[in-house]
Order: structure tokens, then C-alpha cells, then sequence
């Protein structure tokens, strides 16, 4: 079979198309024909060496993918053969190696597909989805005025709607392009700010009477983080999940302390343990009904994985962002 792997760290043209054996399936694990790979932004930084963690090397990547069930092994349930499943290698500690045409899991490990979801879509609400579900469960946003940066991106046009039907009072959103702005308003954003340009904050003050935001969901990092600080309310909390990507100095912390705010970590995988079949679903069954959306950013032949990473990298899309084997 093909997949995509790396032997070293560098940019997008590191990742090589290669052929390997096509796995079998052992006892209770089932054989999936990947239809859709999700690919995503702390891949690029795990490709470049930027990540809070260093893979081994070679690394066949990617923690998640949709498709059909094509062989079961021993002891494993035979129902699945034929059916559409998610395969989330992330949070069954599987590791990586969905950029491929076929991947091996136990059979307990699946999560069927409701035919009305797309492989693709499904990929989208996996890390993205599960992160955003988290995101607000871990700081709540009903009755508060919040930001959501990066709201054109795979996990913030998913907070941008969680936080608008948990009951957020004004859900502000951030982005560095118009076209991203305008996505975040057509999914439920009262206000679209560009982060980008000086201004922004003094916007956020003023559509919330001067106080700025009482949540801020942040998942860029950088100077990003730091400008954010100014637009959180008194009292307000910022959610961190940037990866380590952020730094504040003394004089900040002592301001937040002074204003009684305060900076909350997030990291996915400490949180889903053993919900996560069940917030899959749950995160399918709102696709189903359409209470919610996935914004879809690019398909990529799997040959093309570079050049996916280069979009991504680039910030030239929006949402999610996927190979198709």
C-alpha cells in the first residue's frame, strides 16, 4: 500500500509517498480502507521539528481517519466488514499512520458513521472537534461575552458555533483574513476582528461596554497570546491551548493577578479518557441535525501531502484540511 512518511525534519517536501506492506489484521483487530485522512496544524510543526514533542524517526504521520471496514481478524466482530467507521489512532494511543491507504486497529477502537456524515467531515470533528467540545466544557460560555481566535480554522468555525448554542451573550471572532472573517459571521459570530492590525482590541472594548471579553479561547500561541491579555475582561479567563507556544513576562502576570484574571491550560488528550466514543458520536449526531457545521478547507490526493502541509502552513485555507488515499 502507499503512505507518507518522513525521515527527517524540514519542510513540506520531507514528506515522501512510499510503499509498505499492507497491514493484516490480528486477533479483535479489523483491517479500515481509508477514505479521508485528517490532517492537521501540530502535524506541520511535528514535520518541522517545532513540536513539544519530538517523534522518532521515520514517521509514518496522521491521528486520524474515516473509511470502510474491509477485513476482520480473528475474534473480531464480523458486523463491521462494509461499514463506515471514524478511527480516532489519537485517542486510542494507536499513534500515528493515517496518512496511508490502510490502517489496522482493534475493532473496539471504531466509531460507525452515520451515512449522512462524509469521511471527511468526520475527520474534521475528531482532534478539531473533540478539542473544541472540550475547549468549552473546560471554560463554559453561556451568559459571557467571548473570543475565539483563529475562528476561520478547523477548531475555531467549530467554537465559533459551540460557543454561539451553549449560550455565549457575543461571540467575537478573530482572524487575519477577510474571507475568514466572513466565514466566522455566517457561522454565528456577532463581531469579526483582525487580529492582525492594530485597533482590534480597542473594537472588542467597545462592543462590550468597555470590560473586553470574559473568555478568551486562544489556540495560536506566539504574540497572539500576549496581545490577547488586553481585550480580557476583569475577572476573565484565557484558555491556553497553544502548546507551549506562548510566553507572558512578570509585569503581565502581575497585571492578570491585580485584575483578578487568569490563564487556564488545555490539552486534549489528559480530558477525553474513555468518553470520547461517546462525544464522537454525540459530535456526529449534531452534523446529522445540522446544529452543526463543518467548514471544509481543502482535499488533497494523498501523493500531495506536501503541498497540503504548505496550505496549512500558510494559513491559506479555511477549515479542514484533508488526504484522500
Amino acid at each position: 500500500m502507499k503512505a507518507i512518511q518522513f525521515s527527517r525534519f524540514g519542510p513540506p517536501e520531507v514528506l515522501k509517498l512510499v510503499e509498505v506492506p499492507t497491514p493484516e489484521p490480528k486477533e479483535r483487530e479489523v483491517l479500515v480502507r481509508v477514505h479521508a485522512a485528517g490532517v492537521n496544524f501540530f502535524e506541520v510543526l511535528m514535520r518541522g521539528g517545532r513540536y513539544a514533542m519530538t517523534p522518532s524517526l521515520p514517521m509514518f504521520p496522521g491521528v486520524e481517519a474515516a473509511g470502510v471496514v474491509e477485513v476482520s481478524g480473528p475474534g473480531a466482530d464480523t458486523s463491521l466488514v462494509g461499514g463506515r467507521v471514524a478511527v480516532p489512532l489519537f485517542a486510542i494511543r494507536h499513534g500515528y499512520g493515517g496518512y496511508a491507504e490502510y490502517v489496522v486497529v482493534d475493532s473496539d477502537s471504531l466509531v460507525r458513521l452515520p451515512d449522512s456524515v462524509s469521511f471527511a467531515d468526520a475527520t474534521a470533528l475528531m482532534v478539531q472537534g473533540l478539542t473544541a467540545l472540550h475547549m468549552v466544557r473546560r471554560s463554559p460560555p453561556k451568559g459571557k461575552a467571548v473570543i475565539v481566535n483563529a475562528a476561520g480554522g478547523g477548531v475555531g468555525s467549530l467554537l465559533v458555533q459551540l460557543a454561539r448554542s451553549e449560550g455565549a451573550s457575543m461571540v467575537i471572532a478573530g482572524a487575519g483574513s477577510e474571507a475568514k472573517r466572513k466565514l466566522a459571521l455566517s457561522l454565528g459570530a456577532d463581531l469579526a476582528v483582525d487580529y492582525t492590525r492594530e485597533g482590534w482590541v480597542a473594537s472588542v472594548k467597545a462592543a462590550t461596554a468597555g470590560q473586553g471579553a470574559d473568555v478568551i479561547y486562544e489556540t495560536v500561541g506566539g504574540d497572539l497570546a500576549k496581545a490577547s491579555l488586553a481585550a480580557l475582561a476583569p475577572a476573565g479567563e484565557m484558555l491556553l491551548a497553544a502548546m507551549g507556544r506562548f510566553s507572558f513576562d512578570l509585569a503581565e502576570i502581575r497585571s492578570m493577578l491585580d485584575l483578578n484574571q487568569s490563564l487556564k491550560g488545555f490539552s486534549l488528550l489528559p480530558l477525553i479518557a474513555d468518553d470520547w466514543r461517546r462525544d464522537l458520536a454525540a459530535l456526529f449526531e449534531l452534523v446529522v441535525s445540522r446544529a452543526l457545521s463543518v467548514v471544509q478547507g481543502g482535499s488533497f490526493p494523498l501523493h500531495e501531502a506536501a503541498e497540503a502541509h504548505r496550505a496549512l502552513e500558510e494559513r491559506r485555507v479555511s477549515g479542514k484540511v484533508v488526504l484522500v488515499p
